[in-house]
């Protein structure tokens, strides 16, 4: 199921996949209160995942960028519900 999934995620576009994304944030930090942190916590749940199962494949410098940029996912996240 994992190897199906990166496999369909790795066909999408990288712009499009970036829009994508970037609408996604957009509407969470729009949205009201907990709502916004929900869809920005399952945001940050899906790139965790991502970034798991490509950990390997990327260099150090890159691992400690995209941990950085979860962790200011997960923080406006937080930020959002309280």
């Amino acid at each position: 199921m994992t190897q199906r999934v990166l496999t369909r995620l790795g066909r999408i576009s990288p712009t499009a996949a970036f829009l994508g994304v970037g609408v996604i944030v957009f509407v969470a930090l729009v949205l009201p209160g907990a709502v916004g942190g929900v869809l920005l916590l399952a945001l940050a749940a899906g790139a965790g995942w991502l970034l798991a199962q490509t950990w390997s494949l990327h260099p150090s410098r890159a691992r400690v960028m995209r941990v950085v940029i979860l962790g200011l996912i997960v923080a406006l996240a937080v930020a959002k519900l309280t």
